[in-house]
């Protein structure tokens, strides 16, 4: 398939953060899009206000005339957050019309482009957002596709055509996904692993089976390409590795943190390259996040005090370490961080730049297998907090688990605990508003940002 035949699109599922970013990629193209979704979002709502045909019912008359009558000219896109049994999709089954992946086309767009390709089980979006950032703000054209609202594009998706080229061939920046093995589907020419902790084992069954599904995503790489791993992970690559982390044997490497006006400053250092960096975002692990892109745009050529420079205007992620209320008085941040391992980076880093605060947290555990099979380290993770709000478990695309639940993890917790409702978590910061307060999750707790930064207004 080539993607400059397509004149008609219909994506199923358009209302995620994977799918609406491919869906404007195709609207710039001058295809006409189409797409479903189960309920509006903001996402959504967003596309609209853009011109997109958006239907929030299943109906098989929302099909576009055009999937049918021109197939070869049109494609159908969908997500695997999709039921099987969705009617849209089993009549276009039923059909014979070919159905695609977002995953797959993600594959096809950056086939034929210079790819860079950010994996991992934690800071992938973060960190493929800094380099949409770094390189935009370097005046290097490239196309972004991101797993998260970037707060200096406010959006997750980047087309820079005002700039310069650095290749013949156009640059795409891409969020490598692990979940369902998505990532399989791309050869990036850069290639960067932040981290293959254990997660998705509904899909994946054991925490090797992750980890090889890295080591297949790097075998998938273009082999004069250049694969950026963090140090101590158990990665190979035949051609060029850049190792990057504190570690003195680390090709790309950061040293010497201290912060200053809650500004995280770092000492930087590549081959024969140092600088002196303020990372535009706080936090122990955004300065490793900060080493991986830095490494990958001086890799390609973009001038280093440019990075430097352009580094310390990086606005960061929504719901990534994002300040919803920041006064002397109070701290509220918000955080997507829904596994043990960015949780405890997420809070030593709150802990470290407010010392003298007590630090209470809203967590709302995301999908019952997950809670089940980290139990233990969500609990340690979790007792870092001064005071906890634990939210019920929010299920995702998972039925209930027996015997797993908040409370099931709240037992295993020795520290200032209690089980809330969303009701609750408002009507505890209304009679007592906490001096600094973090919200955790990755599932609907972002309902309650808004009316939590209303009750601190």
């Amino acid at each position: 398939m080539n993607i400059k035949d397509i004149k008609t699109a219909y994506f199923i599922g358009i209302g995620g953060i994977g799918m609406s970013a491919i869906a404007r990629y195709f609207k710039t193209l001058g295809i006409a899009v189409y797409g479903y979704d189960r309920s509006q979002n903001d996402f959504t709502s967003q596309l609209i206000s853009e011109g997109f045909n958006i239907r929030f019912y299943e109906d098989i008359q929302n099909i576009p005339t055009a999937i049918l009558d021109e197939p070869k000219a049109s494609i159908v896109i969908y997500t695997p957050a999709i039921p099987a049994d969705h009617k849209e999709l089993v009549y276009l089954k039923e059909q014979k019309i070919k159905i695609y992946k977002r995953a797959e086309i993600l594959g096809l767009i950056s086939k034929n482009t210079f790819t860079i390709a950010v994996a991992g089980t934690h800071g992938k979006t973060t960190t493929s957002c800094m380099i949409a950032h770094l390189l935009n703000e370097c005046g290097i054209n490239f196309t972004a596709f991101l797993g998260g609202i970037s707060t200096n594009f406010n959006s997750n998706y980047w087309h820079k055509t005002d700039g310069r080229n650095i290749f013949d061939q156009a640059i795409t920046v891409v969020e490598a996904d692990e979940f369902d093995r998505s990532f399989l589907t791309l050869s990036p020419n850069i290639a960067i692993v932040t981290s293959t902790d254990a997660d998705h084992l509904d899909i994946y069954g054991q925490a090797n089976e992750v980890k090889k599904s890295f080591q297949a995503f790097i075998n998938c790489m273009q082999l004069d390409g250049t694969a950026i791993i963090r140090e101590k992970l158990d990665l190979t690559f035949l051609g060029e590795t850049i190792h990057y982390g504190k570690a003195r044997k680390s090709d790309a490497r950061y040293d010497h943190i201290n912060i200053d006006q809650f500004r995280f400053n770092f000492e930087f250092s590549y081959r024969k390259i140092e600088l002196n960096i303020t990372n535009g975002i706080p936090g122990f692990h955004n300065v490793e996040n900060a080493t991986a892109a830095l490494a990958a745009c001086i890799r390609i050529g973009v001038n280093e005090y440019d990075l430097a420079k352009a580094m310390a205007n990086f606005k960061g992620v929504k719901r990534r370490f994002e300040y919803i209320i920041n006064t002397p008085e109070y701290v509220v941040i918000d955080d997507y961080a829904h596994h043990p391992t960015e949780l405890t980076a997420a809070i030593n880093s709150i802990k470290e730049l407010y010392p003298n605060k007590k630090l209470t947290g809203i967590f709302q555990p995301h999908l019952f297998s997950r809670t089940r099979d980290f139990a233990d380290n969500f609990a340690h993770a979790l007792e870092l907090l001064d005071e906890c709000w634990l939210m019920d478990i929010y299920p995702a695309r998972e039925q209930p688990i027996p015997g797993i639940s908040s409370e099931f993890l709240a037992l295993k917790m020795t520290t200032n605990v209690s089980i809330v409702s969303s009701a609750g978590v408002l009507k505890n910061i209304s009679e007592s508003k906490p001096e600094l307060l973090v919200i955790l999750g990755a599932g609907d707790i972002d309902k309650l940002v808004k009316p939590i930064q209303a009750l601190y207004a």
